[in-house]
């Protein structure tokens, strides 16, 4: 099985920055897409950006764009969400999931495989 683990929450001022890692086992094929979603409270679950381990090819919401930064590191299998110039509406919940997809998309009743989730909090 897929085993998907989130790291990197926490507490930051608005204008702050944070590095989530999600770090990937259990793949058995290479053909997956590797998506972050929040969710704040009282809101549905929201895509953020995803990147392809197919073709490396990101996206992101307009929300975000700009401001956050989806990357991998395949030696560590760790996909990252770097998170600058955060804004207190980013507060949420933060998951990482994957899909057996060859494109990156953010629809996420797609996704079959969840992380446990990371808070993230912005402060004003």
């Amino acid at each position: 099985e897929v085993q998907l683990v989130e790291s990197g929450g926490g507490l930051v001022q608005a204008g702050g920055s944070l590095r989530l890692s999600c770090v990937a086992s259990g793949f058995t094929s290479d053909d997956y897409a590797i998506g972050w979603f929040r969710q704040a409270p009282g809101k549905e679950r929201e895509g953020v950006s995803c990147i392809s381990n197919v073709d490396g090819k990101t996206y992101y919401v307009d929300s975000v764009k700009g401001r956050l930064t989806i990357s991998s590191d395949n030696a560590k299998n760790t996909v990252y969400l770097q998170m600058n110039s955060l804004k207190p509406e980013d507060t949420a919940v933060y998951y990482c999931a994957a899909d057996y997809s060859v494109d990156c998309h953010l629809l996420t009743m797609l996704y079959d495989y969840w992380g446990q989730g990371t808070q993230v909090t912005v402060s004003s």
